[in-house]
């Protein structure tokens, strides 16, 4: 896997790409600016970016803008954005314009060596994570879809570990359930949100973005 890295802190740049590294993931380029950023992704398209929401100059919301850049004139390249605080509305924003390829993490998160690793794994193949305090925070709205409102608690439960990314056995493990069981609860989350098998739909994503859509 090829990686570029965008981050102003340059221990923290270091840090990153000394970790990938370690994982046999090539880092392609390490820069400091969402400009730098888009100028590397566009030489050399990587499998995916490591993005920090606030960048120079503002520190706003830069990486994010430029995260969203590169989902729509790269599709093939997957963003894993992170930031030190739960920002609600940007992981909005990112998750409502794309349904893969994409993922949020806190800071902390990266300490946690096999969780950064299998995110950012994860939004290069396609697929979606989110930092489980992401997910806490978007899903903390009453439901006012029809769909949502049937889901038990235990669906909504399934639903927001479907929204970091995890895997049936790994869902399982967590609520300490038989595999078999939480796939009758995540066929059950389909069929209240009336999402059928289709080959060109990803159901997980769609389910995961129609809550955080509520």
């Amino acid at each position: 896997m090829r990686v570029v890295i965008a981050e102003d802190n340059a221990l923290l740049r270091d840090g990153i790409a000394l970790l990938l590294g370690e994982h046999d993931i090539e880092v392609t380029a390490a820069v400091a600016d969402a400009g730098a950023l888009l100028s590397a992704v566009a030489a050399d398209p990587p499998d995916a970016a490591v993005v920090d929401v606030r960048m120079p100059p503002t520190h706003t919301d830069e990486g994010l803008r430029a995260a969203l850049t590169i989902r729509s004139a790269y599709p093939g390249v997957g963003v894993l954005v992170f930031s030190q605080w739960v920002e609600t509305s940007y992981a909005r924003q990112l998750l409502s314009e794309h349904v893969g390829g994409v993922g949020y993490l806190l800071k902390d998160r990266i300490v946690s060596t096999d969780e950064f690793i299998g995110a950012l794994r994860r939004v290069a193949d396609g697929g979606t994570a989110l930092d489980p305090e992401v997910v806490r925070q978007l899903l903390a709205g009453p439901a006012v879809d029809a769909g949502l409102a049937r889901l038990t608690e235990r669906e909504r439960e399934i639903l927001g570990l479907l929204a970091e990314g995890r895997s049936n056995v790994a869902i399982a493990d967590t609520l300490h359930l038989v595999e078999r069981s939480v796939e009758k609860h995540v066929t059950a989350i389909f069929t209240k949100l009336d999402l059928p098998q289709a080959r060109t739909d990803h159901r997980r994503v769609l389910a995961v973005l129609r809550y955080l859509r509520s």
